[in-house]
């Protein structure tokens, strides 16, 4: 049998995704942000979490989907970097699904744009695809203006 993994999902816009469960420090609700002068448009703004400052990015525009509707609150998936910690917003959590490497195919020709280039590749699962979010490149350049590194 080929090697298994635990990925921690998510949804935007009505897309599964998942990062490495290694990767991910923490899950917790909406944290109002402080908005950052200058700062890319996809950095929604820097959050406390106990009494670290951590840079939480708007996965929806960083894939340059539509804003989310109304006034649905994004989540805060925090995830370990070299630098520290970020915040990735999301729209909704998933569960932690383990999947076979086996499985694993590139990113499909009808992921496109900005996406195909932020996906490691996807997991068939039985009823959807699941696309392997790469945290490293998402975030990269990214909030190197809000947090100076």
């Amino acid at each position: 049998m080929a090697h298994a993994q635990q990925l921690s999902t998510f949804y935007l816009d009505g897309l599964h995704f998942g990062i490495e469960v290694e990767k991910v420090q923490e899950i917790i609700r909406y944290q109002p942000t402080t908005r950052v002068p200058l700062a890319s448009s996809v950095v929604e703004g820097l959050i406390n979490l106990r009494g670290q400052i951590v840079t939480a990015i708007d996965l929806r525009a960083r894939l340059q989907m539509p804003p989310r509707a109304g006034e649905a609150l994004p989540t805060n998936v925090i995830v370990r970097v070299d630098d520290g910690a970020v915040s990735l917003l999301v729209d909704e959590i998933g569960d932690v699904v383990e999947v076979d490497e086996g499985t694993f195919e590139p990113s499909p020709d009808t992921v496109g744009g900005i996406t195909r280039e932020l996906v490691c590749g996807v997991y068939k699962l039985r009823d959807r695809l699941l696309l392997v979010l790469d945290t490293e490149r998402a975030i990269q350049g990214v909030g190197e203006s809000a947090t100076g590194h």
